[in-house]
């Protein structure tokens, strides 16, 4: 038998018990490991939709490029992850798979929300079944399709939502009164990019703020594709040297 001295012991053993308030204990935990996760935001700006994303580097001997926060799901999705890398990665590979299946069998691009609710009913199962755990990642998804610009959360539950704006990673929260604040819908580009960084460098310590270099930019235009924003183009944007 299982302590149960301490509050929800005997319930945080395997993600399928309930407690008796009614709470899943490992998902919570989940949901705690993507607090830790560095912020990433986005935004639907007036042709599109726009990524950012704070790389911190833990040690100067780390390439940049080695670390995944921004993910390619395809021409005209995007992701940003917080979390545990490994498993964005084998989320990103089978939102990857459904995508590309749904351009073989039907012959066009897979909707953003069709595809996003594919990634989240996965989540969803690794809670239903003993022996998983579920995932310990959000992401933020959108892209382009028929009905415009789309951007969703999904959690660790499987849970997902629609937004304007959003931020996901620790101190979240800080960045998200900043969209709440400041975001207008038609946004332009430049001014998407803007209020990201300015929403990134409020979730930072004050001691690392306005490092251009940590952050990276992704972007998906109406008609365009998946497409990165170089650091010295960004730089300009910002006004930064």
């Amino acid at each position: 038998m299982y302590p149960v001295s301490r509050k929800g012991s005997a319930y945080d053993r395997v993600a399928t018990m309930f407690s008796p308030d009614g709470r899943l204990y490992q998902v919570e935990y989940a949901g705690k490991i993507v607090e830790q996760g560095t912020i990433g935001a986005a935004l639907v700006y007036d042709d599109g939709v726009l990524f950012g994303a704070d790389k911190k580097i833990s040690s100067k001997l780390i390439i940049p490029k080695s670390v995944e926060k921004l993910f390619k799901i395809d021409d005209h999705v995007g992701a940003i992850s917080a979390g545990l890398v490994g498993d964005a990665r084998r989320l990103v590979q089978i939102a990857r798979k459904e995508s590309q299946e749904n351009k073989m069998y039907y012959e066009e691009k897979i909707p953003v929300e069709t595809l996003v609710k594919h990634v989240s009913g996965v989540k969803q199962l690794f809670t239903q079944y003993a022996g998983m755990r579920p995932f310990g990642v959000s992401f933020i998804m959108g892209g382009v399709d028929d009905t415009g610009p789309r951007l969703f959360e999904t959690e660790p539950s499987g849970a997902l939502a629609e937004y304007k704006a959003i931020a996901i990673g620790k101190d979240r929260k800080e960045a998200m009164k900043v969209f709440e604040k400041k975001y207008k819908e038609g946004i332009d580009f430049e001014a998407g990019i803007k209020l990201i960084t300015e929403a990134l460098e409020a979730a930072r310590d004050d001691k690392e703020k306005s490092d251009v270099n940590r952050l990276e930019f992704t972007f998906i235009s109406n008609g365009g594709s998946f497409e990165r924003i170089e650091t010295q183009k960004l730089k300009s944007i910002l006004g930064k040297k």
